[in-house]
């Protein structure tokens, strides 16, 4: 289980380091590490105890840093496309973006998993030294033709689900393209986005071509999966083979990036709403959290603590976390709340924060 004591705040402008004394209910910001940088992800490898921090230094591109103790890091090479790799035909495949990372299971410390701009999910077994592109998803027949950017130029793998029990069991999460899943550990993929629906293609019920935004699972039932998806919420029973939408028909909870799910209630689940692919701002200028506690069925909105009128704010994807009750988001106006009472009510960390790309209990 992450630690609740220690937040990790990715932002445009550095990593921050958020911390609490053990029994007390007071945060306090303790450190920043690659201050002006953009930070895209940073985490916590909870097999290992290493820090991660993916940078995105535009003009000098992508860089990854690892940290054995949260202090004093080491830049390590990015993961790299190999030589002659295409996008499209004519398009050379280059690491663009460092999108998402999760750890290998727990039989294999030192395994670690990296999503990429344009598509590539990169593997290491010797804890970041070296990676390997998987070749069986980046040569998956859908992809040169079927696949293409969702926001960004081109497609990017920005969640990644390693059953922790089974290191051959992996799920991928695309934008556009939807999710994927591996159950013999990367040597072959199948398509799991039946039920979902992507108004923008010219087939909504396409299996290739979705626009999943965030995907997550219940750690004490992965049969159970919550998407935040361009085009409303979904949520499966079967392990991906099914989604099922759940967007609430006349409340906020439909458009969003985010989404979190519970570690032990495989009912329970939160998203940050926005207006609308169009109106990627705060609905009515008020900003909520919603919660469902009964698998998508009904939604509740909580707005205690949060400005409710002249908010601006959008909710990224990796911008949402939760452990225990204890909840954590970051907004793009530089806002970051938290809430130790299953997002019910919320407190200020701070106002003043660059950009927020990521939040991440360790």
């Amino acid at each position: 289980m992450a630690d609740k004591n220690i937040l990790l705040v990715g932002s445009r402008k550095g990593l921050m380091v958020y911390q609490r004394a053990k029994g007390s209910q007071e945060w306090k910001h303790t450190d920043t590490h690659f201050l002006g940088i953009p930070v895209s992800l940073a985490a916590i490898d909870a097999h290992t105890g290493y820090w991660w921090a993916m940078l995105d230094h535009g003009h000098w591109g992508c860089k990854l840093h690892r940290s054995a103790d949260g202090k004093v890091w080491e830049e390590l090479e990015a993961p790299k496309y190999p030589e002659g790799e295409e996008v499209k035909d004519g398009v050379p495949a280059t690491t663009r973006y460092l999108w998402a990372f999760s750890p290998g299971a727990k039989s294999e410390p030192g395994t670690i998993y990296i999503g990429t701009e344009p598509g590539g999910l990169f593997k290491s077994t010797n804890n970041g030294d070296s990676f390997e592109l998987v070749r069986a998803l980046w040569d998956h027949p859908s992809r040169k033709d079927q696949w293409f950017g969702g926001g960004r130029d081109y497609p990017g793998i920005h969640s990644i689900l390693v059953n922790p029990e089974n290191p051959d069991h992996l799920y991928v999460s695309i934008s556009c393209a939807g999710t994927f899943e591996t159950t013999d550990g990367g040597k072959s993929w199948e398509p799991r986005n039946k039920g979902l629906k992507a108004d923008f293609l010219p087939d909504p019920n396409s299996e290739i071509g979705q626009d999943p935004h965030l995907v997550e699972w219940c750690m004490a039932n992965r049969q159970v999966m919550w998407q935040q998806n361009h085009c409303g919420i979904y949520r499966s029973a079967d392990g991906g083979k099914n989604w099922a939408d759940i967007s609430e028909a006349n409340g906020p909870a439909n458009f969003g990036f985010a989404i979190a799910a519970s570690e032990t209630n495989p009912q329970r689940a939160w998203v940050v709403p926005g207006v609308s692919d169009m109106l990627r701002v705060a609905i009515d200028g008020a900003l909520c959290v919603c919660r469902t506690d009964d698998g998508g069925a009904t939604w509740k909105a909580f707005r205690k603590g949060l400005p409710q009128e002249s908010a601006y704010d959008i909710v990224y994807r990796h911008a949402l976390d939760v452990v225990g009750n204890t909840l954590a988001f970051g907004t793009t106006t530089g806002n970051l709340y938290l809430s130790a009472d299953d997002g019910e009510s919320w407190e200020v960390l701070s106002h003043n924060l660059p950009m927020i790309h990521s939040v991440a209990f360790c």
